[in-house]
């Protein structure tokens, strides 16, 4: 396997960015449609990370998602810009990856759309975003990385993905594609340890310098 990364791959919601806040307004307007009371963040951030049906089937009981979802939709770019920031590091990581000429992507099972408008208020350029919509099976099927691979014309062992969750693990593995995580989203650490990833950084500082230290 060859030991040059050319392209960093990253998930969007607890790994380059906290946007649970976001998150958890709206689906607690959409809650609120339903006369259910708030959830707080924590609850929510629990069911983050694997689509949008998942998000609310586990948060709006006695929910319909063919009405559900796009009550959220059309709430959440309402408040997604004010509630959403950069986790630290982020911008620079991706600045560091690009200086080294290195193809950076967003792969990420939040609506593309919303990827897209949030990059753009977080002054975030990347050179690919994928969403659920691009793929016929979210994460943690490995659809997302196999288009995204494609797409850069890179082989598995010459990208990194980063995440947050087993979610993300699962996928890499399935892609045959190397996977760093973060502990800043919506899995423990002790769950992050046991499904082995190659690496669990302390934070997305470390990634540019961990490339350069192993001359990848």
């Amino acid at each position: 396997m060859s030991e040059n990364i050319r392209a960093v791959l990253f998930d969007f919601d607890g790994t380059l960015a906290d946007s649970y806040p976001a998150i958890t307004a709206s689906v607690n307007h959409v809650r609120a449609v339903h006369g259910l009371p708030p959830l707080d963040e924590a609850e929510v951030r629990r069911h983050v990370g694997r689509g949008p049906a998942y998000l609310l089937e586990h948060t709006i009981p006695g929910g319909n998602l063919a009405t559900d979802w796009p009550r959220y939709r059309a709430h959440h770019p309402t408040v997604m810009e004010s509630h959403t920031r950069l986790l630290p590091g982020a911008a620079q990581v991706i600045d560091d990856l690009k200086s080294t000429g290195r193809r950076v992507g967003v792969c990420s099972n939040k609506p593309r759309a919303f990827t897209v408008r949030l990059l753009a208020h977080l002054n975030l350029e990347v050179d690919l975003i994928l969403g659920p919509e691009d793929v016929a099976r979210p994460k943690p099927a490995p659809d997302m990385l196999r288009v995204a691979l494609a797409r850069l014309r890179l082989p598995a062992e010459e990208v990194l993905y980063v995440g947050d969750m087993v979610v993300d693990i699962d996928t890499a593995r399935g892609a045959g594609v190397r996977v760093w995580v973060v502990p800043t989203g919506s899995d423990e650490r002790e769950h992050l340890e046991a499904a082995r990833p190659d690496r669990i950084l302390a934070g997305l500082h470390e990634i540019a310098g961990l490339l350069s230290a192993a001359g990848e």
